[in-house]
């Protein structure tokens, strides 16, 4: 199975959609590598993780698009998630994974004016 994990400095990336790096699994041959989207933006990053053969993704926050467009790639989602990435796919892998289905990044700088950057402020998408 191919997992990928939003990430930044060995963390959980909080947001799907501005994520700069993912770190992707491959939980059969017992590899990891660290793959660069390349500028995708919310809307191509489900394309870009299902190229990679991705089957699960983890993350934090991720909006209603990205949401719909990861359904139709076929890629599993677990949002919500805090924390060491390598912990996360681990735990992930034996069923003890703590995740909120329900997660949601709906507070955006471009919506609402007021520069929130998911991540900065754990209220809106960390789920927290």
């Amino acid at each position: 199975m191919k997992i990928a994990v939003t990430y930044e400095n060995g963390q959980v990336f909080q947001h799907f959609g501005h994520c700069k790096m993912f770190k992707l699994f491959d939980t059969e041959a017992g590899t990891s590598e660290l793959i660069d989207p390349q500028g995708s933006g919310h809307g191509a990053l489900a394309g870009f993780l299902q190229t990679h053969g991705v089957q699960a993704l983890i993350c934090g926050g991720i909006g209603a698009g990205a949401r719909t467009a990861l359904a139709e790639a076929g890629i599993e989602l677990y949002p919500g998630v805090t924390g060491d990435a390598d912990a996360a796919v681990s735990a992930l892998q034996n069923g003890t994974l703590s995740y909120d289905p329900n997660t949601m990044c709906q507070h955006h700088g471009h919506e609402h004016g007021e520069g929130h950057h998911c991540g900065e402020n754990k209220h809106g998408c960390g789920g927290h």
